[in-house]
């Protein structure tokens, strides 16, 4: 039998899953941590990860996997990567991180990218990035350029961090046009790396990895690193892609109109377009999409809120029970006794970094109108459900703004989509279909391994094995109801800008 291994690296933990080749099933799946990695945060707005954590725990989700499911490393036939987007990992000649990657909700290079978007001139951005160059990559790079010089100067390599996996597992120093697009390095017009931005930030053009195609073999397991994982040598990296554009690849999103939505730690809404479409303030931003064959375009408008789930754990961690953080079923369970609106109990959710689709500013998160004498712990953890779809909701009608209608959203059932609150405020609110699926970033990553292996000869016979768990659809007698507080929810918002 042939198995496929595919590897999730989030910011919160690195889980790993086998799927069987043949039926597109799920074997086994595990995640290291148990509960969720440090970031560093050395200043207000930094956010940093250690890049040899990400590998220790890479290392102990798929030991962990193998022991559960008795599966012989050997077979497994191909491994994928998905990754947590936008980070920065540089690297020495001998592939050793020169400091701490810089992540995702790090908000240090706004000022960098704003000051590049003037300078650049905004029409230019705009039709050649489809996006200013903002807190991304690239912004992070001209940073460690700009502060560290004695880092710069060592830089052998930089990458983002499904690269530096990919790297630890096969020796070779790779990324793909997707990738290059979500460091902002990429230039539309030209279909290549952006030579106007990287003589810009002064960044020479061959610190960048080699590129390949998304679904390719991008390199084999080392021999020392097989030992190391009980798997054998020789076994293909043949898929990368950043977390969102391989969640939608995971629900099968890859036609024109399709829309997947996550809710982790942050919550997006990633909708597939054959057009190089771009908001004009930058407050959603175009990647290419996995499946994407220029001149035939496919890129996905990503919509990101920083602040999602990151808030649910949070008052998870200090409204206790007992001394004890509450299991999430009870935050639902609890939140639900609380009418919608939460009586006037109105949060917004911005409290992890700059939010691009608040123009890159950073509002933090706030509670408005609390009652002492007449909210209690269930308007609370409602106010927190409700204000994260309300983002949710901001950055969905940019979106519908640019043209992109959604009328069915598909997410995997996980994370804050397990949650019936969270769900009702979402249909209702956003206004289209849910459909949930059995699905996660993961399996995912595993499924296009195995279309890069060429196991797959099809995306069709690729997800045979798809299978929708539930749909919902708004309900007009509590539609009414989350459109007032949403109204609210924007006049508190608005006013805080």
């Amino acid at each position: 039998m042939k198995y496929l291994l595919g590897y999730d690296l989030g910011s919160s933990s690195i889980k790993a899953t086998l799927v069987d080749a043949a039926t597109g099933q799920t074997v086994a799946s595990a995640q290291s941590p148990s509960e969720e990695m440090p970031m560093l945060a050395v200043q207000a707005g930094w956010a940093e990860q250690d890049p040899e954590m990400w590998w220790e725990h890479a290392v102990k989700a798929l030991q962990t996997c193998l022991k559960k499911s008795n599966i012989n490393g050997a077979d497994v036939a191909a491994i994928g990567i998905s990754y947590q987007m936008h980070g920065l990992v540089c690297v020495d000649k001998d592939q050793k991180a020169l400091r701490p990657s810089i992540i995702w909700c790090d908000s240090r290079a706004v000022e960098i990218g704003k000051k590049a978007f003037q300078q650049l001139g905004g029409d230019y951005a705009l039709q050649h990035l489809l996006n200013s160059p903002g807190n991304f990559t690239a912004s992070k790079l001209k940073w460690v350029k700009d502060n560290e010089p004695q880092i710069f100067e060592r830089i052998h390599k930089i990458m983002l961090p499904g690269d530096y996996l990919a790297m630890r597992l096969t020796g070779d120093i790779v990324t793909t046009a997707s990738g290059l697009s979500e460091g902002m390095f990429w230039d539309y017009e030209a279909e290549a790396p952006s030579k106007k931005l990287l003589e810009l930030y002064g960044i020479p053009a061959d610190l960048l990895a080699t590129q390949a195609p998304t679904f390719s073999v991008q390199g084999k397991v080392k021999k020392d690193i097989a030992t190391q994982l009980g798997l054998k040598e020789g076994i293909p990296v043949s898929y990368r892609a950043g977390d969102q554009p391989n969640n939608a690849f995971s629900l099968n999103v890859l036609n024109p109109g399709e829309t997947a939505a996550t809710a982790g730690t942050s919550g997006v809404i990633y909708s597939v377009t054959n057009q190089n479409a771009f908001d004009k303030k930058s407050r959603v931003n175009t990647f290419i999409h996995v499946n994407d064959k220029r001149p035939a375009k496919s890129n996905g408008v990503l919509l990101c809120i920083n602040g999602t789930g990151i808030l649910n754990s949070w008052l998870r961690k200090n409204l206790k029970s007992n001394g004890e953080p509450y299991a999430y079923d009870a935050i639902n369970n609890i939140a639900s006794q609380a009418p919608i609106g939460a009586e006037g109990l109105t949060v917004l959710p911005f409290g992890n970094g700059a939010e691009r689709v608040l123009e890159d500013k950073n509002i933090n998160s706030s509670f408005f109108g609390l009652n002492f004498n007449r909210h209690s712990q269930s308007h609370v953890f409602r106010a927190a459900q409700e204000g994260i779809v309300f983002a949710l909701k901001y950055g969905f009608d940019v979106l519908q703004g640019m043209g992109l209608k959604n009328n069915v959203i598909r997410a995997g059932n996980a994370n804050m989509f397990l949650s019936p609150l969270f769900r009702e405020a979402f249909v209702n609110t956003i206004g289209a279909r849910l459909e949930l699926y059995d699905t996660d970033g993961s399996k995912g990553a595993a499924l296009g391994a195995g279309v890069g292996a060429g196991i797959y000869g099809s995306f069709e016979e690729a997800f045979k094995g798809l299978s929708i768990i539930k749909s919902e659809e708004p309900d007009p007698s509590k539609a009414a109801a989350y459109r007032e507080a949403y109204s609210g929810w924007l006049k508190l918002l608005e006013g805080q800008l």
